[in-house]
């Protein structure tokens, strides 16, 4: 078996006075009580793979360096190319070219098999089986959303299929958080969000049934498209990893985010699902009549 070396992310610091302490991947630190070991040589067995093996020092070393790996701060020497995330994953594009294609090289570069779809082979997938492998549909709009688009895509969920989807309206474009679960948030909860959320409701909906003037822009430009290309390749990687990775709260299945393209800054929401709504009971008959 391959030598021990630290974790990806982490690293070893020499504190003047204090001896040595861990710096783990999320930026943490953590004392390192080395016993009669000598941290020196502890430091070069976990950095180099080096350290005395066979050796009076390296037996000092030995329990240090199994504590590490138990803790996930150290590994075995990759013995190859760092894993991609998205292997064994299928990513099903469809939309806007000047979104879809910096998502397809990005998303493949993670290691998703990358396949180009319309709008029918989605609602095909919808009325099938689930797929044998773990599978993703992305749709991506430089538009607001016409009515009714999402709505067979709104599904796929229910398959455990991934579903992650962006559009733009004016100087924004919004991605709306990945569902691949029943009970996941979908576009059409995002829209009752939205809005329940502001006092313009009625010009909200109006915007999105089409009664506005034409679009003027701004499209992405190669930058933009490249950002928002970007948060849709770490929702991606959210929805592979089960989200186990990420700490901090909203989780991308929670998450509505905005990106205004004058400047690109980045604005997060959480945004939950909205439950059904049990049907109003039967109106009461007129009084003293029998049903």
């Amino acid at each position: 078996m391959p030598p021990s070396r630290l974790a990806p992310g982490t690293g070893i610091v020499n504190v003047p006075g204090a001896g040595l302490a861990l710096r783990t991947a999320d930026g943490a630190f953590l004392r390192i009580d080395t016993g009669h070991a000598d941290g020196e040589a502890l430091t070069k067995r976990l950095v180099t793979g080096e350290g005395g093996k066979g050796t009076e020092a390296n037996d000092e070393l030995a329990p240090l360096v199994t504590a590490f790996e138990e803790a996930g701060y150290a590994v075995p020497e990759a013995a190859g190319p760092r894993p991609r995330p998205l292997r064994g994953h299928t990513v099903l594009l469809l939309g806007d070219t000047c979104l879809t294609a910096p998502l397809a090289r990005f998303a493949a570069a993670e290691g998703a098999d990358v396949r180009a779809t319309e709008p029918k082979k989605v609602t095909e997938l919808v009325q099938g089986p689930a797929p044998d492998v773990p599978t993703a549909v992305v749709w991506c709009l430089d538009s607001p959303v016409p009515e009714g688009l999402w709505d067979e895509a709104d599904r796929l969920p229910g398959l455990r299929v991934g579903w992650l989807r962006c559009h733009r309206e004016g100087a924004h474009t919004w991605i709306e958080p990945v569902a691949s679960s029943p009970g996941d948030v979908t576009s059409a909860h995002v829209r009752l969000r939205r809005l329940a959320a502001t006092p313009a409701h009625r010009e909200l909906a109006a915007y999105w049934a089409g009664r506005r003037t034409p679009d003027t822009g701004p499209h992405p430009t190669e930058a933009s498209a490249a950002l928002i290309a970007s948060l849709l390749t770490a929702d991606l990687v959210a929805w592979a990893a089960g989200e186990r990775h990420r700490a901090s709260a909203p989780p991308a299945r929670r998450r509505l985010r905005r990106v205004d393209l004058r400047d690109l800054t980045v604005t997060e929401h959480p945004v939950l699902p909205v439950p059904r709504v049990a049907p109003m009971p039967a109106p009461a008959g007129p009084a003293g009549s029998r049903p």
